[in-house]
């Protein structure tokens, strides 16, 4: 597992000039000498009326003072922030065909239609409406129209297919999952969430075209898939921070930016965060959440820095979207318990090892499934796998899933879970002994909890939904409005 990097130092305060001062401070004497000439013009007026040794003279002065003086507050407040006139139409979702070259996949893109304008609840949009930057296609769609060239090893346009959700696994399923279940298996990728987020976002029903009138500020930057193009290549740090720099330049000449400095802005960032975290040119990824304008953004992470407000864990895309639950109720499940994985030889002292050997030796309790998952950070697409097929996780450290996913996991980890501390299992404890421990009652209370959750780990195909029930993206959109409506009301906030 990659070291935790140094939190960023905060950014400085610009030093207004010595210029500015002066002109600042003219201006005040200006508008002191104009406020004492009107009192003076004022008490001329009156005198021959009023007597300055009568009480109630000085009364009525008092009195018309104070209304002159709050004429002059209120005309110096400034007008409200005007923004220029948004488009009247909505961008076509983006995605990426099942095409074998990227310029058939750019063709494709080309055509789409646009999004249908959502209709607006306004009980729905208790916290608020959201304002989707239109960002120059060089940040999104661009980078899809690459697909076959976004990692070292093989196309990509497949796994970017259908709006994120790559291509349908139904035929190479057959006779291994229910008839019924296999139209909801897809072959997702891990890293999309940019994508599906973006496609979803388009047709939320509190989305607004007119900034005027937006709570939050939705950034549709594509900053995994831009970056993961360099993460194994011999990059230099120019190149694998390119983007985020544009992106922030773009971003920071916005109206809205400049009057919030970033509070009410938001971004999906599809990998992990600490692919967005490096410290230095000769470290792993790029310095993206480091870089002046990140700092007080909220960013959807599918992992994220437990130490760090603005992340937030959301759920791995998983590659079964389930329009319903009922799937798993009633399955058998003749082991105790399962480990998904395989060795990791290059790594000292490996875990996998450990848990794969355990559960290899209690073979009548313990069912092995032996394939590599990507990445060796502190948590998993397996984790919702899991729970997406109704099976009760056991973490062995609690930034797995405790620490990572509040908005989306029940609040008492040990109503749907197992917590074993790794370190019992170093020192040679037995995973299945603590297992046993759980009675049958245990289990399906705890299996049940899970069901009742798992619309919170999916993200549901656009076209059907999960009808009433609120999945992944819905979740973490309110997650996030919830949050800038009570930034405003606690008002806690720095520059």
């Amino acid at each position: 597992m990659r070291p935790i990097s140094d939190q960023p130092s905060p950014e400085s305060h610009k030093k207004k000039t010595a210029a500015s001062d002066a002109k600042a401070a003219a201006a005040a004497a200006d508008s002191l000498l104009g406020r004492k000439s009107s009192f003076s013009s004022l008490a001329s007026a009156l005198q021959p009326y009023f007597s300055l040794h009568n009480p109630r003279t000085w009364l009525v002065l008092a009195v018309i003072s104070v209304q002159i003086l709050i004429l002059f507050m209120a005309r110096s407040v400034p007008l409200p922030l005007s923004f220029p006139h948004a488009r009247h139409h909505f961008p076509a979702p983006m995605t990426a065909a099942r095409l074998p070259s990227s310029s058939s996949a750019a063709a494709a893109a080309a055509s789409a239609s646009p999004a249908d304008p959502p209709s607006t609840d306004s009980d729905q949009c208790g916290s608020g409406k959201i304002y989707v930057y239109e960002l120059p296609s060089f940040f999104n769609l661009e980078i899809l129209k690459q697909c076959d060239n976004l990692n070292p090893w093989s196309s990509r346009c497949d796994a970017l297919a259908n709006q994120g959700f790559g291509q349908p696994a139904a035929g190479r399923l057959a006779g291994i999952v229910p008839e019924k279940l296999a139209p909801a298996w897809f072959w997702t990728d891990q890293f999309v969430s940019e994508m599906i987020f973006h496609n979803r976002i388009l047709k939320h029903g509190c989305r607004t075209m007119e900034p005027k009138s937006a709570a939050a500020f939705y950034i549709p930057f594509y900053a995994g898939l831009a970056v993961g193009k360099y993460l194994w290549s011999n990059s230099s740090a120019k190149e694998r921070d390119r983007h985020c720099g544009m992106m922030l330049r773009w971003v920071r000449d916005q109206e809205p930016y400049k009057r919030s400095n970033g509070w009410d802005h938001f971004i999906t960032m599809g990998r992990i965060t600490w692919d967005f975290r490096r410290s230095k040119d000769d470290d792993w990824g790029s310095s993206c959440i480091y870089m002046a304008g990140m700092r007080n953004m909220t960013r959807l992470l599918i992992e994220r820095n437990p130490w760090d407000y603005f992340d937030v864990g959301v759920p791995y895309p998983t590659g079964f979207h389930p329009p319903v639950r009922d799937h798993v109720r009633g399955r058998p499940r003749p082991a105790l318990f399962c480990f998904a994985g395989a060795k990791r030889g290059a790594i000292r002292n490996d875990f996998r090892g450990l848990l794969l050997s355990q559960c290899r030796n209690e073979s009548d309790a313990c069912r092995v499934v032996d394939c590599a998952g990507r990445g060796d950070s502190f948590t998993r697409r397996s984790i919702f796998d899991c729970m997406v097929a109704g099976s009760i996780p056991v973490f062995f450290w609690r930034r797995t899933a405790y620490y990572q996913y509040e908005w989306f996991l029940p609040g008492e980890p040990g109503s749907y879970s197992v917590f074993i501390d790794r370190r019992e299992v170093e020192n040679g404890a037995s995973i299945r002994k603590v297992l046993e421990r759980y009675s049958e009652e245990d289990v399906r209370r705890m299996r049940e909890r899970v069901i009742e959750h798992i619309p919170k780990f999916v993200y549901a195909l656009p076209e059907e939904g999960l009808g009433s029930v609120k999945d992944a993206f819905d979740v973490a959109i309110d997650g996030v409005l919830r949050r800038f409506k009570e930034q405003e009301e606690w008002g806690f906030k720095w520059r």
